[in-house]
């Protein structure tokens, strides 16, 4: 009988209550994220752009209010530090980004595809400074906003997939977040290339190995801060400083979340991830 572990206890997907109240748990949460997705948009576009933030924090409120309304408790969010199994994710999810953006923007800068713009004739200290200061003072802000995604996605809709017992549902749970994000592409305010179709396509691509990552360590540590600091350090070092020192009329057909080398080198960093099978469980 088949089994997945959650955070730190395994749970019987076959069990029908278990599948009955994950299922319900999922109807409700997107029933709550929906409308308060397409709230955030409207005042972040008509009022103010602060209200990204509350766009941000939709998945996380829709995860607390879901868990209010059932009943469900907050205790398999998994808050708690988990000691060296945290600890050993540390280095991993903060320089994760950096490898990354080394190799996808670096290929990119090195073969003239988009430009590198160092703020100063030194070229690469600026963005070895720019590099440190986001993985400390970026991804420490960052994560504030990053908590209000995980709590949802992570804390909730993923744990929830898996004992609903969806087909394979670290996939499902990428091609979600993906998702959620392709209004922002479509209104031109979040990596909108040439091409909207191929931006979508790639931006999947790259949101979905993401994801394959981010949830293998917030299953295997069994705690969530792991996935908020992942997600907060990736945020601020590609967008504030890889992105930052990009330009060129082609910089989000190559670069970016929705650039071709970044879909590209998250793929092939996914497939390598998933070989490394002592370091995860296998929930998929």
């Amino acid at each position: 009988m088949e089994s997945y572990r959650t955070n730190d206890r395994v749970t019987n997907k076959e069990d029908p209550n278990i599948v009955h109240k994950s299922r319900k748990g999922l109807l409700v949460f997107f029933a709550w994220l929906v409308p308060l997705t397409f709230l955030s948009y409207v005042l972040a576009i008509y009022v103010a752009p602060v209200f990204a933030l509350l766009l941000m924090w939709s998945p996380g409120l829709s995860s607390l209010l879901t868990r209010l309304l059932l009943r469900e408790g907050f205790t398999d969010i998994s808050f708690r530090f988990r000691g060296n199994l945290t600890l050993k994710s540390i280095p991993f999810v903060l320089l994760f980004p950096v490898i990354i953006g080394i190799l996808a923007y670096g290929l990119a800068w090195i073969t003239g595809l988009v430009d590198f713009v160092p703020t100063d004739n030194s070229y690469i200290w600026p963005l070895v400074v720019s590099i440190l200061y986001q993985l400390s003072v970026g991804t420490l802000f960052g994560m504030i906003s990053s908590a209000g995604e995980e709590l949802g996605w992570r804390g909730y809709m993923l744990s929830r997939l898996i004992t609903a017992g969806v087909p394979k549902p670290i996939m499902t749970s990428g091609l979600i977040w993906g998702a959620w994000h392709i209004p922002a592409i479509l209104l031109g305010s979040y990596y909108s290339g040439p091409s909207l179709i191929l931006s979508i396509l790639l931006f999947l691509i790259t949101i979905s190995s993401f994801n394959f990552i981010i949830s293998q360590i917030r299953l295997s540590t069994g705690s969530i801060w792991p996935a908020i600091l992942f997600h907060a350090s990736w945020n601020a070092v590609i967008q504030g400083s890889f992105d930052a020192s990009t330009k060129g009329e082609n910089a989000y057909l190559w670069t970016g979340e929705s650039g071709i080398l970044v879909a590209l080198i998250m793929a092939l960093a996914a497939w390598i991830f998933s070989r490394k099978s002592g370091f995860m469980y296998r929930t998929y």
